[in-house]
Formats: structure tokens, C-alpha cells, sequence
């Protein structure tokens, strides 16, 4: 994997149907989030879900596609958390047949640029405790711990981790 692009969710059926598509490959993620049973995901309901977080505001749900067109991950982020300031990552998912491959790492490097470019100096989110896989990524990649406390839509016990962008 070399090159992916990121474009805004449209939300169009075709979009609803690689979402889906997304988390139906990660069923470890659906497990540990407890949001989608991992063996029925309904497309309304994953339709919904997005609908709300691309309506709210300083939110963008992206899209990452590589050369080829496939969609190869999600990524919603937040501008400017509303306690702290910082942009946040809400949620960075592959797809399944992207593991391994260098598509995380491509998408997070994504992000951290544009932040980087618009003169942030740091970047967080929020790692279910119940997710030691991707506690394990973000930490390769020179994440940092820096709290610990329920998420505020779930209660769900999360890491807070924090980059520099210097």
C-alpha cells in the first residue's frame, strides 16, 4: 500500500454499503465497542449513525480509498474538542483486508499532517480499554497515554492518548 486518498462521507447507498462493508471486516472492533454485533449490521442503523456524526458541528467523517478506488478505512474526526481544544480522532477503522498492509499507519500519517498544516500542535483520542490491538497501534506510532475515563456516549473505560504534531 503506497498511496490513499481521503474524500468526504456523501452518505449515498453505495457509501452506506463500504461502511458496512468496513465494520463487518473488523469484528474484534465490533466486539470490543459493542456498538454492531458483528454478525448482523444493519445498514440503516450504521446509515443513522453516520447521518448524526456527519451533522455534527467541527465533525468530518472521510472516506479513504486507495489507488485502485477500493475503500480501504473510516475516519471521523473533531475539529476542536469542545474541553480541551485539541482536534480529535474519533474513530480510525481499516478495512479487514487492508490489515497488515501499511493502511493504518498511511491514514494516520493523513491525519497528522492536515492538523500539522492548519498549525495544530497536538492531536488525541480515545482507545477502548477492551481494544489492546489498537492500544498497541496507536502506541507504535508514538502515541502517549494521558488519561483514563469513561467515553461520553457509552461509559465504555478508554485510554486517552495524545501526539505532538511538532
Amino acid at each position: 500500500m503506497s498511496t490513499l486518498t481521503l474524500s468526504p462521507l456523501r452518505l449515498s447507498p453505495d457509501e452506506i454499503g463500504e461502511v458496512v462493508g468496513i465494520y463487518r471486516s473488523n469484528p474484534e472492533y465490533c466486539r470490543a465497542a459493542g456498538e454492531y454485533d458483528p454478525e448482523h449490521i444493519p445498514a440503516d442503523r450504521v446509515e443513522a449513525d453516520l447521518r448524526e456524526e456527519v451533522g455534527t458541528e467541527g465533525c468530518e467523517v472521510l472516506l479513504a480509498r486507495d489507488v485502485d478506488g477500493r475503500t480501504a478505512g473510516l475516519v471521523s474526526l473533531l475539529h476542536r474538542h469542545p474541553k480541551d481544544g485539541y482536534p480529535w480522532i474519533g474513530l480510525l477503522i481499516v478495512h479487514g483486508d487492508q490489515h497488515r498492509r501499511g493502511a493504518g499507519r498511511l491514514l494516520v500519517d493523513l491525519v497528522e499532517d492536515r492538523f500539522r498544516h492548519q498549525g495544530r500542535d497536538g492531536i488525541r483520542l480515545a482507545v477502548l480499554e477492551s481494544n489492546p490491538t489498537a492500544l498497541a497501534f496507536w502506541s507504535s506510532l508514538g502515541w502517549q497515554e494521558i488519561d483514563r475515563r469513561p467515553d461520553v456516549q457509552h461509559g465504555r473505560p478508554c485510554i486517552v492518548m495524545h501526539k505532538q504534531l511538532t
